[in-house]
Formats: structure tokens, C-alpha cells, sequence
């Protein structure tokens, strides 16, 4: 079976009820789409958890070198990684109380779906989270 993503409707409602976002991948670098995306999310007033073993703080957020290491709750799991990565990032969210995995644009792992999927997690791929917030949640 291949990967499918959620209704709009289901996008909106995610988005509405959704509080924070750990962003895997997040650069610190300002010229990086990661960063540019996580930070108008942050402005619409999301909480943003940066995951990136290769920064301490961005945007203001203390980071974190993996999901494992985030000791707060989470609502989306935004994803910034090639798609080879996400079998190994989708390990790590199904050991999170997080249930929605959130794949960037151009980001596609059917594996890492399925294994999402068997998780009951909901899964989106090939979506930029700010365009369909922007989008679906005028």
C-alpha cells in the first residue's frame, strides 16, 4: 500500500489543536529553509523544540540532540531530513508520546510510513507544515 496524507480537514484540525512542534533537523543557520519555516510557525505561536545534536539553543529554544531527549510533551514531529534518515527518526518518535509525524516537502520514506502507520501514528509527508497552515488556516 502506498503512503497516503490526512484530509484537509484532518491537516486543520492537527494545526488547531496542535501547541508544540519538535523540529528535527532545525538549523540555527537563518538562511536555511528550517529555520525560516520553524520561525513563522513560532510567530503564529507554535512552541518550537529545536532537535539537532549539532546546536544548543535556536530561536530561543534550548536543543536537543534527539527526540529521546525532549522531556516535555509534544503535538508534531516536523521533520527536516533527507528521506534516507526517516526510518531512523520514525524509531525515535514511536519511543515519544507523539502520534503525529510530519515530513517536510520533498520528504517521502514509504518504510518509514508503514512503520509509523503499525504505531498508530498519523502521518504526513511531502507537506510544508507553513504553507498548508497558511493555507487551511486563514
Amino acid at each position: 500500500m502506498a503512503w497516503k496524507n490526512p484530509s484537509n480537514e484532518e491537516l486543520t484540525e492537527i494545526l488547531s489543536k496542535s501547541k508544540t512542534i519538535a523540529v528535527v533537523g532545525l538549523s540555527d543557520n537563518p538562511s536555511r529553509t528550517s529555520y525560516q519555516i520553524a520561525k513563522i510557525m513560532q510567530e503564529q505561536g507554535y512552541r518550537i523544540i529545536p532537535v539537532n545534536p549539532t546546536v544548543e539553543t535556536v530561536l530561543g529554544e534550548k536543543a536537543y540532540p534527539s527526540l529521546k531527549d525532549v522531556e516535555e510533551p509534544i503535538d508534531i514531529i516536523n521533520v527536516f531530513r533527507r528521506p534516507e534518515h526517516l526510518p531512523a527518526v520514525a524509531e525515535d518518535a514511536a519511543e515519544t508520546d507523539c502520534r503525529i509525524f510530519w515530513a517536510q516537502q520533498g520528504i517521502i520514506n514509504e518504510e518509514a510510513y508503514h512503520y509509523l502507520k503499525e504505531r498508530d501514528f498519523t502521518v504526513i509527508m511531502d507537506l510544508c507544515i507553513k504553507v498548508v497552515h497558511a493555507v487551511l488556516l486563514k
